[in-house]
């Protein structure tokens, strides 16, 4: 229920669990404002991260706290573009004063890197949707501070870390106010909750003046919405013109707080008449549900034109649903308590509990304030005594059918105990299991994607989509590549998938297809993974974190010892039993594709590719072989696995069925590529080296 493996860095005081959420910050691109691709799908890379390409979120609370300023999340970002440099403004949740202040940071190459600038705007009230823009040649900010009961306007004198307060522009508890110039005017869309008769986040109003300084005056028709909260009535963003006609962003908060960004043209605006038509948002959305980021929820989207022409957008994400860590403590208590009524019904049954009033208790006193005053009342101590007593009749009656000697008492306890490791299950389950979804492992501050790869055959048809439905969910997964080296290939569109599936059919059935070059994969981190072994995705998202610590090497969950004079292949038991290895099977590990899939065909590997087609088989061993070969310093690395299960059992239809047959061919294929490519590494690697235990 709960992964016995922590997270990295996770004794940082900030990203605590927080009824709010757990909100972070993605960035898209795009030709125009309705075809916004998040940063994954335009391949930006960071070779200082193992990050290809970089994946959203690019910006979380622990780019704040790992800077020093504590967070339990990041939110409401606007961005404000100075030529190629990108400020980000965004809310920040200190996690000591649970307070919202305004941050800031710094992008130089596009969003795809982000440099903690500081905290710019912190107020003794709450601070969020930091709204920027500039006037005349002056920068501003109108942040929301709906605590303090009015809406004020701050003036840059040293732009990005300090502002002064300009005025206060107008006196009413405005929530997310956004401003734009449109047709002679400066409009001001925001929401007022304490408006007699509206509806929370179901209300919206305009405001307009001839200048952002004011005054400002309320439109004729205010309140424009005022009872539907799935409307997208509270704002979601900054307003954009795109092709002379204006758009607003707005948040649908049917479901939840802050559902889903809702986009709506502005076919009439003018101080008597306002009027506006949904049109789709046009923005990529991850079918991992809450796996994704954003899986959740997103409310907040700022879309700007850079100088070359094209768009950039920064939105906010979470896969955590408003007030989702109350109520998963609050079933956790539940199933506590109802395991302890379990216990102590159990407890009747066995004999071991019964009901017993201490005379003490009966004795009457005098003082009203007597801790058992109440047990003076003749009426309530007999009703007491007889309820207790009922109750000890009640188990003794039940003790006398339920006994260990029958097999109907085996039964009930036993299926009390059942139901008694069910719920000890769910309270570890939502107490301590964080927020119920599988997430990624952020590395230096950057996030990335890796593809999987799979070789399969007819055959196997029933294990593949299993895997396909399982492992498109993982967070980090962005594309599923299956080699299909022998029958009819299926339509990948036949697949339960959350991402693509790409059916790559080989003309020959060879194992050496699993690693042929392909230029199609797009990441840097190619995980081969076998079609008959499913694991949890917070295994594969911990061995992915250990790959980007270390691309050069292959990264994977079954280690093995190959040593002897002749080298023997032996099972895992052998290599812990010597508490060490040195070679790790690729049909569950992490490669880097372009230094893998070139050097396994390379003209050096060529014997040994012919040595897998004869025996088909052995070519782990070799890519093994290749990498040791290749350097002088580590090569494998192993990463231990909550649990794996071997679906060809369920199936019928393994490879190896027979395993000492197996291993001699191995144990054949070794001495070939030690005469091939000279030993493996004298040296070996213990086990439990990493001070996280991951390779317990």
């Amino acid at each position: 229920m709960v992964s016995p493996f922590g997270r990295p860095n996770s004794g940082s005081f900030g990203c605590q669990c927080d009824g709010e959420g757990a909100w972070a910050i993605g960035i898209f691109y795009g030709k125009t404002p309705f075809s916004l691709l998040p940063i994954e799908w335009v391949n930006r890379r960071d070779d200082s991260s193992a990050a290809w390409p970089v994946a959203n979120p690019v910006f979380t609370c622990a780019s704040v706290t790992d800077a020093g300023s504590p967070s339990n999340f990041v939110a409401d970002p606007f961005l404000y573009v100075q030529g190629y440099t990108l400020y980000l403004f965004f809310e920040t949740k200190n996690s000591i004063t649970m307070q919202g202040d305004i941050g800031v940071a710094r992008s130089v190459d596009q969003g795809a890197t982000w440099e903690y600038l500081g905290i710019a705007l912190d107020e003794e009230w709450h601070l969020s949707y930091p709204y920027v823009f500039s006037y005349l040649g002056k920068l501003y900010m109108m942040p929301e501070g709906n605590q303090r009961g009015d809406l004020r306007l701050y003036r840059a004198t040293k732009f990005p870390l300090q502002w002064t307060l300009e005025k206060v522009l107008i006196r009413r508890p405005l929530v997310d106010a956004s401003m734009i110039q449109y047709e002679g005017y400066h409009w001001l869309f925001a929401s007022d909750f304490t408006r007699f008769g509206t509806e929370k986040n179901a209300e919206l109003e305009i405001w307009y003046s001839s200048s952002p300084l004011g005054p400002w005056k309320q439109h004729k028709r205010n309140p424009i919405h005022k009872s539907n909260r799935s409307v997208g009535s509270r704002n979601a963003g900054r307003p954009f013109i795109y092709e002379g006609h204006l758009y607003r962003m707005g948040q649908d908060c049917g479901q939840t707080y802050g559902r889903r960004v809702r986009i709506f043209k502005v076919e009439k605006l003018t101080i008597k008449d306002y009027g506006e038509v949904e049109v789709p948002l046009g923005i990529y959305e991850s079918k991992k549900g809450r796996n994704a980021w954003n899986g959740a929820r997103y409310h907040h989207l700022d879309a700007q034109q850079l100088p070359s022409g094209d768009w950039i957008a920064v939105m906010d994400g979470d896969r955590v649903p408003s007030g989702d860590s109350q109520w998963r403590f609050m079933l956790g208590c539940a199933a506590v308590l109802c395991l302890f009524a379990l216990v102590m019904s159990t407890g009747f049954l066995l004999g071991v509990i019964n009901c017993v009033i201490p005379p003490s208790w009966c004795m009457t006193s005098s003082r009203r304030n007597d801790t058992l005053w109440f047990w003076a009342r003749p009426q309530f101590n007999l009703k007491v005594r007889r309820s207790f007593s009922c109750l000890n009749r009640c188990s003794a009656a039940v003790r006398a059918r339920v006994t260990l000697s029958r097999c109907s008492g085996v039964s009930v306890i036993c299926l009390l105990c059942v139901v008694g490791i069910v719920l000890v299950c769910v309270a570890v389950h939502f107490l301590f299991g964080g927020h119920g979804v599988e997430e990624a492992y952020v590395y230096k501050g950057h996030y990335s994607q890796f593809t999987i790869l799979t070789m399969t055959y007819e055959a196997r048809l029933w294990n593949l989509e299993l895997y396909i439905k399982h492992y498109s969910r993982c967070p980090s997964v962005r594309e599923i590549v299956v080699v299909w080296n022998k029958g009819n290939p299926p339509d990948p569109d036949d697949f339960d998938s959350a991402v693509p599936v790409r059916v790559r059919v080989e003309e020959h059935n060879s194992l050496n297809n699993r690693f042929k070059v392909d230029p199609l994969i797009v990441t840097r981190a190619v995980l081969e993974l076998d079609d008959d072994i499913l694991m949890t995705c917070n295994d594969v998202e911990r061995a992915f974190w250990v790959w980007r610590e270390h691309p050069e090497r292959i990264v994977g969950f079954y280690p093995r010892l190959l040593e002897g004079n002749p080298s023997k292949y032996r099972d895992e038991r052998y290599a812990r039993k010597r508490k060490s290895y040195n070679a790790i099977l690729t049909g569950a590990a992490f490669i880097d594709s372009e230094f893998a899939f070139k050097r396994y065909w390379s003209e050096e590997a060529r014997e040994g590719r012919a040595l897998v087609n004869d025996f088909f088989n052995c070519e782990d061993m070799l890519m093994n072989f290749l990498y040791s070969n290749s350097s002088s310093s580590r090569t494998v690395q192993y990463v231990h696995p909550a649990w794996a299960i071997d679906t060809s059992k369920l199936s019928g239809a393994a490879i190896s069925r027979n395993t000492q047959k197996h291993y001699e061919i191995r144990t054949n294929c070794l001495s070939k590529f030690k005469a091939m490519y000279g030993p493996l590494p004298a040296q070996k690697w213990e086990f439990h080296g990493r001070e996280d235990g991951w390779d317990i």
